[in-house]
């Protein structure tokens, strides 16, 4: 029902306030303090009324984005990151980063403007049914049709994204909403009415008690040979840092983090099994994975990658993922409380497999013997630099930050393959890469949600150029906020390299246009930071590479180093060859 909805002014005394107005209101009462977005008709006065209010609003070029940006929002900081866009076309490019959201499993709320409801169906101006278009990666949708609706409305949207397993949701604000008036006693009545009907959803910390499966995971767990557990980055996200140290050092079992689950242990802990990945999950005869998925990134959990014969113990918060996945067990709650409950069980009976146990030694000796061979490839200066000399001596420098720990946004095919393998993560989420959907184009939206919500750490991306050509003109965005990052980007001239055809396939009318997979050689992107007074760094040689790094990372201030990399020192799609 209409609640005093009208445009007119005030006919007694009492101040009257828009929709702008209140859904700012709203979402600073629902805990938001910050926004991403693009402005346009008709939000610009929502984002204006937003920051009058306290809430910090991050203004892009373009909605993608912002989007990728609200998303990794969401998962640094355990709140719901908030994309607002304009409607129609806004909508659909924000349409990517609620789907990201969606795919890795964060929290996200997207808020887009849309028609006069009176004139939606006639052709109006940017129309679209929105509810229909973020269908399929919303996990809850709303529409405020009356002014009245949109305290209720914003408190379901941030609720539903970070309840049980958390992800994207979508606000619809009619234009004409926008525009609607209540009192300000009206507005507040509404505020407490819809704040005080809040369901508390937060994470639900388990479903029914795990007090039997608690005790046959850990019986698993302590009659195994060749136990490995297995943690990504939904562990991450429930800040089970803390609960896993505990885990492994009372245990002694060797752990693997997947890419993006890589510092909540250091990557130089003596368990870490990265560099003898093949091994780990090859011969281990009971993985207890936390906060990760069995998809491809782990190979679905399946031979001959996995022993046919492996025991899953499968902790998430989703029991759909438990029962999809048919684990030999399954515990479906929240990982650091899960783990929690784990540890506490151990505690009445420890158990703890050595230093001298032969799947630790094995283990041990697989990494170390990984680890000196990549260590011999990379002491080698080659210049025309390959991919590993720069990326070992961004290490180098990563690491003589020391704590707090740079966050390191990496994208690309090579790029991020090799960086995988060489960077080194000491401290939890500070790696934010293409994650669960290979997301090319995060780069700069990443690395802005990354310094918005840690503002005490650098940022540091390390990036192809395909990969940084997709959002390069955020590059403004990082000077016009003056942001601590340092993009790093890796220029071999395009997608994988130069042009890697056959002879035989250089055939046609069109043979004599570049590549499908070039770009301009010597492409000159440290000027593009430069055209907005921000630092460019062009390099070749190690030595100006460690010179550049040196002074960006001392400045604090937003800076492209633009590494000239031999076209052909990658190899094609990196380790996804296959696929192509």
């Amino acid at each position: 029902m209409a609640v005093n909805s009208h445009n007119s002014e005030s006919k007694g005394s009492e101040p009257e306030i828009d929709g702008n107005i209140l859904i700012a209101q709203a979402f600073s009462r629902a805990g938001i303090d910050c926004m991403f977005g693009v402005v346009g008709i008709p939000v610009t006065s929502l984002a204006n009324r937003a920051v009058a209010l306290g809430i910090r609003f991050i203004a892009f070029h373009n909605e993608q984005s912002a989007g990728y940006a609200a998303s990794a929002y969401g998962y640094l900081t355990g709140r719901p990151g908030v994309l607002l866009t304009v409607s129609g076309p806004g909508c659909v490019h924000g349409l990517a980063g609620l789907s990201n959201a969606a795919t890795n499993t964060w929290p996200m709320v997207m808020i887009s403007g849309s028609c006069d409801q009176k004139d939606f169906g006639r052709g109006d101006f940017q129309e679209l049914d929105q509810i229909a278009a973020v269908k399929p990666f919303s996990k809850f949708s709303a529409k405020a049709t009356d002014i009245s609706e949109i305290p209720k409305h914003v408190f379901d949207v941030v609720d539903h994204a970070v309840s049980g397993r958390p992800g994207g949701c979508y606000l619809d604000i009619p234009t004409d909403v926008l525009h609607q008036t209540v009192s300000e006693s009206e507005a507040s009545r509404l505020l407490d009415a819809a704040e005080s009907s809040r369901v508390p959803q937060a994470i639900e910390k388990s479903v029914g008690s795990l007090e039997t499966e608690i005790q046959e995971a850990v019986s698993v767990l302590r009659s195994a040979e060749r136990p490995l557990i297995v943690f990504g980055k939904g562990a991450a996200y429930s800040r089970a840092d803390d609960a896993l140290k505990k885990f492994v050092d009372t245990t002694g079992i060797p752990f693997l983090p997947t890419p993006m689950g890589k510092g909540l242990l250091p990557d130089t802990h003596e368990l870490a099994a990265t560099a003898s990945r093949s091994l780990a999950i090859g011969r281990c005869d009971v993985a207890l994975v936390v906060g990760a998925r069995l998809n491809w990134l782990l190979h679905f959990g399946e031979s001959p990658r996995w022993s046919k014969d492996v025991k899953f113990i499968l902790v998430d918060v989703s029991k759909e993922e438990i029962e999809l996945r048919k684990p030999h067990l399954g515990l479906v709650g929240d990982a650091r409380h899960v783990m929690e409950l784990i540890n506490k069980e151990i505690k009445d009976e420890p158990f703890c497999l050595g230093k001298s146990h032969s799947w630790v030694e094995a283990i041990s000796k697989k990494t170390k013997e990984n680890v000196s061979r990549m260590e011999l490839q990379l002491a080698k200066d080659v210049v025309p630099f390959n991919f590993l000399t720069p990326m070992r001596i961004i290490r180098d420098a990563i690491l003589a930050q020391g704590s707090p720990a740079p966050i390191v946004v990496s994208e690309g095919a090579n790029t991020m393959d090799v960086g995988r393998a060489v960077l080194v993560q000491t401290e939890p989420r500070t790696r934010l890469d293409a994650g669960t959907w290979g997301t090319m184009g995060v780069g700069l939206g990443y690395c802005i949600a990354a310094a918005v919500a840690s503002p005490d750490r650098l940022v540091v991306a390390v990036e192809g150029d395909s990969g940084f050509g997709f959002s390069a003109m955020e590059v403004e965005t990082l000077v016009r906020y003056q942001l601590p990052v340092v993009v790093v980007v890796f220029n071999n001239g395009g997608v994988y390299g130069g042009d890697r055809r056959n002879p035989e396939e250089i055939t046609g009318p069109y043979k004599d246009d570049p590549a499908p997979t070039s770009f301009v050689p010597g492409a000159a992107y440290h000027t593009v930071m430069e055209a907005f007074g921000g630092k460019g760094y062009l390099v070749g040689t190690p030595e100006e590479l460690k010179s550049a790094l040196a002074e960006s990372f001392s400045a604090r201030k937003p800076a492209v180093i633009n590494v000239t990399i031999d076209p052909y020192a990658g190899s094609e799609s990196g380790r996804m060859q296959h696929k192509n």
